[in-house]
């Protein structure tokens, strides 16, 4: 279980290592209440992940966990690898990063040179999980979770005390969801402040397969937001916070990525990746309609693609 205390816990731990990223206002009219966006795709390496990278990392070093001569290794997508490779060398300590061999070219050459060792493994970020589990066994290493561990769910959620001190009031906070530590560490921090909708594509629906299912269950993932969303079974802490805050799971479908990424782009000049257009595709689709006067965060959360896909980029 984790509390807004882990969270308020993390944030003295992290201290200034992560940036304070901006929030902005979204142009009047353009939904039926007040809304921002909260721009963390401006964070370290480009996602949220460097918050519950640096937790993680810290706390394995205060407790005695952590060899620096061994290192950390970690699974991911790509988001998560390139967080804790910036913390582990932001710490001087070693980092092995396994990866699907779906992640993107743009994730595998940041990952290198940030000098983490890259090793690919099958399609699906459940096979690079299996296999960094493997190597820690073997090696010793520290095992940093993509998204089920309590560090790394409290260190994403001191995203949301910024939130607190950045805007004077909110109902509802939007977020993408994977494995879904990002809405966990949100949802534990803002402690009934707010609600918080979870969205998923319709093709990585781990959450809302789970709600359903009253349990964490696996499902299939595909789609073009699989690279960053495409955990195949949402984890414990974000099941358990969930069902304990009462957070809802909204689905949109690819096209509605690819059209949210491209209203950012042709609004705001912003350049999200597909899943981090996930939030703002629930509004812009209608898959979630605020109530009038309902007042609105939406989370930004990763800038990890090739803009080349978008219309008017060159």
């Amino acid at each position: 279980m984790i509390t807004q205390a882990d969270v308020l816990a993390a944030r003295d731990r992290i201290g200034d290592r992560v940036r304070r990223t901006p929030v902005t206002a979204v142009d009047p009219g353009a939904f039926p209440g007040p809304a921002w966006l909260k721009l963390e795709y401006l964070q370290h390496t480009g996602s949220f992940k460097a918050r519950g990278a640096f937790n993680r990392i810290l706390e394995a070093q205060e407790t005695g966990e952590l060899d620096p001569a061994i290192g950390t290794v970690a699974a991911s997508g790509g988001n998560a690898g390139l967080a804790h490779a910036h913390a582990a060398a932001h710490l001087g300590v070693p980092v092995t990063v396994f990866v699907p061999t779906t992640a993107k070219p743009v994730k595998l050459a940041r990952l290198e040179a940030l000098g983490a060792t890259v090793i690919q493994v099958g399609s699906e970020y459940a096979d690079a999980y299996d296999a960094a589990l493997v190597h820690a066994a073997d090696s010793g290493a520290v095992f940093c979770h993509a998204y089920d561990q309590v560090p790394v769910v409290a260190g994403a959620g001191t995203l949301a005390l910024e939130l607190l001190d950045q805007v004077d009031a909110f109902d509802t906070v939007m977020i993408a969801v994977g494995g879904g530590g990002l809405m966990a560490g949100v949802a534990a921090a803002l402690d009934g402040a707010a609600r918080v909708i979870a969205v998923e594509p319709v093709l990585c629906p781990t959450l809302a397969e789970a709600l359903a299912a009253g349990q964490p269950v696996d499902v299939s993932v595909s789609g073009i937001a699989a690279d960053s969303l495409g955990a195949r079974r949402v984890g414990e802490i974000a099941y358990e916070v969930a069902t304990r805050t009462g957070v809802r799971s909204v689905l949109v479908g690819d096209d509605d990525l690819i059209e949210a990424r491209q209203i950012l782009w042709d609004h705001r000049r912003i350049v999200v990746e597909h899943g981090a257009a996930a939030a703002l595709a629930a509004l812009t689709s209608g898959a979630y309609v605020p109530e009038v006067g309902e007042r609105t965060v939406v989370v930004l959360c990763g800038a990890n693609t090739d803009p080349g896909d978008l219309v008017g980029s060159r």
